[in-house]
């Protein structure tokens, strides 16, 4: 890894907002699941969570440009279970949904801790997630279409909270608000792909990274890594 490329994930990992997620329930098209992480990657989200409507779903490399790379995604298995995670972390839960008793998308304040729900692309958000959920918000429309897609309503709301949260200087942290060992995680299997790759397979850990993004380890890790 090149000094250029280290100080850039650094710079990005400082600027991460890891109390501001999204959780896609039942979000079932690839490009549309691609589009929202790197809508997220680019607001500085650090994680997704999701229900699929399948075991496992898989996104378009294409379409999120590297972003799944950058932007970790948890999966539950119900929408209960996502939702008291996030409150657990102390998160406001909200849900996009035009209901009675929904407001502006505007009127919210991201800077506290934040978890916006997302729908699937033919039923929208179930009831069982709408009853889990502190408020509902809507993005206001006047045409004759009352709904957006999926990956467009996450950027208008995502980039709101962003808004908010750079007038609020929480970009701009001295330090990344990440835990240090997820940064070194980051820093490693990102700066040293191929390595990383390796001593996840023989189960070792990794070593530490000098100022340079640099490995420093000693002989017997080189070793391990170099046995067959």
């Amino acid at each position: 890894m090149n000094l250029e490329r280290y100080q850039r994930i650094l710079e990005v990992l400082k600027a991460r907002q890891p109390d501001l997620t999204l959780l896609l329930e039942q979000v079932h098209k690839p490009n549309n699941v691609s589009a929202v992480i790197r809508t997220a990657d680019a607001a500085g989200v650090h994680k997704v969570h999701a229900v699929w409507p399948d075991e496992k779903m898989r996104t378009l490399s294409h379409t999120s440009a590297g972003a799944r790379n950058w932007v970790e995604v948890e999966t539950h298995d119900t929408v209960a279970d996502a939702v008291r995670e996030l409150k657990s972390q102390g998160m406001q839960v909200l849900a996009t949904n035009l209901s009675d008793s929904a407001v502006d998308f505007r009127e919210i304040d991201y800077t506290k801790p934040t978890a916006i729900i997302l729908g699937g692309e033919k039923h929208g958000i179930t009831q069982d997630a709408l009853s889990e959920a502190d408020q509902d918000i809507i993005i206001p429309m006047v045409g004759m279409v009352q709904s957006l897609n999926v990956s467009v309503a996450s950027a208008l709301i995502l980039f709101e909270a962003q808004r908010q949260r750079q007038l609020a200087g929480m970009y701009d942290r001295e330090y990344s608000a990440l835990p240090q060992e997820t940064i070194h995680r980051i820093l490693f299997e990102r700066g040293h792909p191929v390595l990383a790759k390796v001593a996840k397979k023989k189960g070792l850990a990794y070593p530490a990274l000098d100022e340079q993004g640099q490995v420093v380890a000693d002989e017997g890790w080189w070793g391990e890594m170099q046995n067959k």
